[in-house]
């Protein structure tokens, strides 16, 4: 049977967009479904929206020929200070304070501003010989038989493969359509999204802030300037995101602090409903989920894009190693394989995610002291500090190659 492709990739954002270069890099062709005009993707203005790229996920990027070219537009991570407050009271004297020299890589991780990273992974997939990117292209409907995968556009076309890979988000149409359910619930709180100027310099330091109605990050950009990531009641948080910019600011200031001077907002605004949303299953016949498609978490250890590129490197390393075997890259039993590297992962960090956001998320006078005493004690440990900078870092686990920085 005549195929169109090796792999059908529902959805053109950033995983995507790194999963066809992932298995173009040993041969594999794939076709990517985007419901965006490629201008769109591509859109250069600056609106504040930025990842915390992981140490493991930055030589993933690299071993892929992205880091080299967005290095220059980063902003490295030297160290992140955690600890318990209030607005207008500040943070607590009792915090951890994670160094990036108590491990021998380098930066934790690297901060980079969504606009960049998508023009230079689009960039890339348009100088590629193995993807065809699609664009405007959306796909009506899909169904599987034992050989392969066929998706049928809603202008009409029919596309055919060997897998179908589903990188569609929380909401993904193709999970829906190849029956698999969600588990999950909402936490009553969404993130206020932003980025600000300031006065003083950030020294490429991260702040987590853990306030009464959720957490607060502020994370360093290039230049004076940072992104933040604000948690609020949800109620509260529509309120305050339908006020002007001044009266924004307003809410803002008493929660950020005075440390780095006054601040101004750079960009647009943002507001993102919080929940936890995991798939009962990664996988169905002849598909396979990614990203947020598979699991969505709450975004207080900002591991949102990491966890979505270790899905891309631990399905790319399982398909390869298939198809040298000489297996069907489709079959259940190679997906399998798939969804076994990758789920204890995710059920852990969602769990841990999970945990946190509600002890914290309180103002409970007892919780606050037993959160202030855990803080100081992990402050005074320096194995356990290194053991968390090298899980934030993403250099635990089971690493597919792709994440030590090797070639498939």
């Amino acid at each position: 049977m005549k195929f169109d492709t090796d792999i059908l990739i529902v959805g053109g954002g950033l995983n995507g967009t790194v999963l066809a270069l992932a298995l173009a890099q040993v041969g594999f062709e794939s076709i990517i479904l985007d419901t965006l005009p490629v201008d769109k993707r591509k859109h250069a203005a600056f609106d504040g929206r930025s990842y915390a790229v992981a140490l493991s996920s930055q030589r993933m990027l690299s071993t892929l020929g992205v880091w080299d070219v967005v290095r220059n537009k980063s902003q490295p991570i030297l160290d992140i200070t955690v600890s318990d407050g209030k607005p207008a009271e500040g943070a607590s004297p009792y915090f951890v304070h994670f160094d990036h020299c108590e491990i021998e890589e380098g930066p934790m991780g690297h901060m980079i501003e969504d606009r960049f990273l998508r023009r230079i992974l689009l960039d890339k997939l348009a100088a590629t010989d193995c993807v065809t990117h699609m664009a405007e292209a959306k796909v009506a409907h899909h169904e599987v038989d034992m050989a392969g995968a066929t998706v049928r556009l809603a202008d009409g076309r029919v596309l055919r493969g060997r897998i179908l890979v589903g990188c569609d988000g929380r909401q993904s149409a193709v999970a829906q359509r190849s029956g698999i359910r969600r588990t999950g619930w909402q936490y009553s709180q969404s993130s206020l999204v932003c980025a600000v100027e300031h006065e003083l310099p950030h020294q490429g330091s991260a702040h987590q802030l853990f306030m009464p109605a959720g957490p607060m990050a502020i994370l360093p950009l290039p230049g004076n300037r940072s992104s933040i990531v604000w948690t609020e009641r949800t109620k509260q948080a529509n309120v305050i995101n339908g006020l002007s910019s001044a009266e924004y600011l307003a809410c803002l200031r008493p929660c950020f602090g005075e440390f780095l001077g006054d601040v101004r907002l750079a960009g647009k605004r943002f507001i993102y409903p919080l929940g936890l949303s995991l798939a009962q299953s990664f996988i169905a016949d002849r598909v396979a989920l990614v990203g947020d498609a598979a699991h969505g978490i709450h975004p207080l250890a900002g591991q949102g894009l990491n966890l979505g590129l270790r899905d891309i490197a631990a399905l790319a390393e399982v398909l390869v190693q298939a198809a040298r075997r000489g297996q069907d890259i489709g079959s259940l039993t190679t997906l399998q394989s798939y969804q076994q590297w990758r789920r204890f992962d995710v059920a852990l960090l969602a769990a841990a995610t999970d945990g946190i956001n509600r002890i914290f998320s309180n103002n409970n006078l007892l919780m606050r002291g037993m959160r202030n005493l855990a803080l100081g004690v992990v402050n005074d440990k320096p194995s356990v500090r290194r053991t968390m900078i090298r899980q934030a870092a993403g250099l635990t686990g089971d690493l597919p190659r792709l994440m030590q920085g090797r070639a498939i």
